[in-house]
């Protein structure tokens, strides 16, 4: 599943049966929340030291990467404003579910039913992969590309891939859909006023892009197009107002639709 920017992109969900994609995150898209993102950061699972020319202190992060530490987002490359997003199920959990060694709610949701699964999560792989990207349109449309390639091979393993991420555009989430057979792409929107988003703002984005710290932010000077026919709109009345209860309406449409059968 992708997550966009006011709805999730569409997070590719890499199951037997291919792949679930959706837009926006819970924390930080207005107008649409990624369920998947419904987990806690924990500060903890980075050090920092600072350099010896007195400049912003380094950020030294658990998956290796390095960056600059400005309060609680990061730089790495040419991604700014990024936050390392930890989740409830480790890789411990994931070896020990299949005995083999290699968003949250959601992810977590599934692995309590015994299905192995794994988020691409938007800040995570800015801090490796797509470190190189910035955030104009040219760089967004390469950032949700890899991204759907990525899930892409995820479901070709068999493991629910969740993609949560900012997709601001149409055309690249409808460009990730094309790359799975029919069926196999879940495009979930998380249909949540830009209001709400903003008095969440975890990250405090919101009120550094009202300030003009932040130029090209989705929703508020820069444009986000809905989804025209996503398979899940989450946010109305019926799909719950809990990250716990969002994800069992995701959890419980893959059920219907035999995505968790074997």
């Amino acid at each position: 599943m992708m997550i966009g920017a006011k709805s999730f992109l569409g997070l590719p969900i890499a199951s037997p049966k291919g792949i679930i994609s959706d837009s926006n995150s819970l924390s930080t898209n207005s107008r649409s929340v990624g369920v998947l993102r419904a987990c806690v950061s924990m500060e903890g699972s980075q050090t920092m030291s600072h350099s010896k020319n007195g400049s912003l202190p380094e950020l030294k992060s658990v998956n290796g990467h390095t960056g600059q530490k400005q309060g609680p987002l990061s730089t790495v490359g040419n991604s700014t404003n990024i936050k390392w997003h930890e989740c409830p199920v480790e890789k411990v959990d994931r070896q020990r579910l299949l005995d083999q060694k290699g968003s949250c709610a959601l992810n977590h949701k599934l692995y309590q039913k015994g299905k192995l699964c794994y988020i691409l999560d938007g800040d995570n792989v800015r801090h490796g992969l797509n470190r190189d990207l910035s955030f104009k349109a040219e760089d967004r449309a390469e950032n949700i590309r890899r991204v759907g390639e990525v899930a892409k091979l995820f479901a070709d393993a068999g493991i629910i891939c969740i993609a949560s991420l900012i997709s601001p555009y149409r055309r690249d989430r409808d460009a990730c859909r094309t790359l799975l057979p029919e069926g196999d792409f879940v495009e979930v929107f998380m249909n949540v006023p830009l209001e709400v988003c903003e008095a969440r703002d975890p990250k405090g984005l919101y009120k550094l892009a009202r300030a003009g710290k932040i130029k090209g932010f989705t929703g508020i000077d820069d444009p986000y197009e809905p989804p025209l026919n996503c398979e899940i709109s989450l946010g109305e009345e019926g799909t719950g107002t809990s990250p716990i209860e969002m994800a069992e309406t995701v959890v419980a449409y893959l059920e219907h639709k035999g995505y968790l059968k074997a």
